[in-house]
């Protein structure tokens, strides 16, 4: 009788609160064996699962389409919708709606529950009724693949190739540093090679002995710019270059001297060039102050203090020039000065004093704290001696910016920035960084002394000198 019942599908509760569901391809008085199975709704990891009847609680039969025709006769189908589970398919967990066939009649159904309850029975008096599962998985198999239609054989082909769970797959890591041993570069450079044409590896072995580069590193050697458009009869000890790679010469103070007077002679007066230089001082004070962020209206209570501290020369009224055009611009600033009665320094003094601002002739009188300094202390017929205020000016710690200084700086004090006319001398180190500023002498200027120029200024008002290692 158990045979009839055969290609069931059905639903099995057991005493453990577990429901399996599957079809019956195996059935005696000591277990069933459901193929297809599920667990719960979800697949089982076996495709088969063995049963015990002591462990069955309850047995539903839920379609007997490919069961015994002795089973079909005994009842009435209509078609109704249950849920099924849906193994293996991306996007469903747990089970799907789909068509089946379940009887109307419950005589089948009560006929299995016999049959079950009879075997669990024997079982049960039975001490070694238990079969082989291997055995009985072995003889369903080749039963139930005679019945099965070519696409129930499609779609058992499928469960088994893609039914495996993945986190099964991933338990074992790939071993990458194993199979990468496996690789043998060295060959297959030397196979590639050997394709190549003998003119190109000529050429590449001939560039064996230089350094190999990373990706992130440049193949091509950038060397800087050399571009010479001033030539100079008398240069000195050093060369300068600017951001755009422009050569520009040192002249000894001979030919600097002899400039200055063409200049004059030609009409460009002392009175012209100290504007300019008053101007292009005044401009990078405002930038090394903090520019706008720091001239605000806004920020009244931090507004800075320039201290300016001018000699009895021209170098010193440049200084005094650029202390007025920073009161202009709103900055507080303070002019010392010793000598008050110098021919250069009467009219610059005179316009200072109508900004309102100091003049002070004692070093005692000056603040410690100041923004900036000023230094147009000394030019290159200045005494060489330290004086009080070179030292007070280098024991502040506000930044130095010296406008006209000798080459060899101003005893005492080591600026950080140093701001020059026309062209350089040899600079020291003493005087900083050093910018250039256009006094917008004409060519004629330069050439009547000997120089071939042409302006390295460009767009620029002022602009920085490196020293030239080229």
């Amino acid at each position: 009788m158990s045979e009839q019942f055969l290609g069931c599908t059905v639903s099995v509760k057991c005493i453990d609160d577990l429901t399996y569901q599957g079809k019956i391809i195996d059935l005696n008085k000591n277990s069933m064996t459901l193929a297809k199975a599920f667990c719960n709704g979800i697949p089982h990891t076996s495709s088969i699962v063995n049963l015990s009847v002591k462990d069955i609680q309850k047995l539903e039969i839920i379609s007997t389409e490919e069961a015994g025709p002795n089973v079909n006769d005994m009842q009435s189908q209509s078609k109704v919708i249950v849920k099924r589970p849906i193994a293996k398919r991306a996007g469903r967990s747990i089970s799907e709606c789909v068509p089946m066939l379940q009887p109307t009649n419950c005589q089948t159904q009560m006929n299995l529950k016999k049959l079950v309850e009879s075997n669990q029975q024997q079982a049960e008096s039975t001490p070694n009724g238990k079969i082989a599962s291997a055995e009985i998985n072995a003889s369903n198999n080749k039963s139930i693949s005679k019945r099965l239609s070519h696409k129930q054989r499609a779609l058992e082909r499928d469960e088994h190739t893609f039914g495996t769970p993945i986190d099964q797959s991933l338990q074992q890591d790939f071993d990458f540093e194993k199979n990468l041993a496996l690789f043998n570069k060295k060959a297959v450079w030397q196979e590639i090679n050997s394709l190549k044409p003998d003119i190109v590896r000529q050429s590449e072995s001939n560039r064996g002995t230089k350094a190999i580069y990373r990706p992130d590193e440049n193949i091509l050697v950038s060397e800087p710019t050399v571009l010479r458009q001033i030539v100079v009869p008398c240069s000195g000890e050093k060369e300068y270059v600017t951001d755009n790679g422009l050569v520009i010469p040192s002249i000894t103070l001979n030919l600097h001297r002899q400039l200055i007077g063409a200049a004059d002679r030609l009409g460009i007066s002392w009175e012209r060039r100290v504007e300019l230089l008053g101007r292009a001082g005044a401009e990078l004070i405002l930038q090394l102050l903090g520019g706008s962020h720091r001239l605000n209206p806004n920020n009244a209570h931090q507004w800075p203090t320039v201290v300016a501290l001018c000699g009895p020369h021209r170098s010193g009224a440049a200084g005094i020039n650029c202390a007025r055009q920073l009161s202009s611009h709103g900055v507080k600033t303070i002019v010392f000065v010793e000598n008050a009665e110098d021919v250069f320094l009467l009219q610059e003094l005179s316009l200072y004093r109508l900004t309102e601002n100091k003049v002070e002739t004692k070093v005692k009188n000056l603040p410690t704290l100041v923004d900036l300094i000023l230094v147009a202390l000394c030019d290159e017929d200045s005494p060489k001696t330290i004086t009080p205020i070179a030292k007070w000016a280098s024991s502040n710690r506000a930044p130095i910016l010296a406008i006209e200084p000798p080459a060899t700086g101003t005893l005492g004090i080591v600026s950080k920035f140093s701001l020059l006319g026309a062209l350089p001398l040899s600079h020291s180190v003493d005087n900083g960084r050093l910018y250039l500023c256009n006094l917008a002498l004409p060519n004629k200027v330069y050439s009547d002394v000997g120089i071939t120029y042409k302006s390295p200024f460009g767009p620029k008002f002022v602009i920085p000198l490196h020293s030239n290692s080229s």
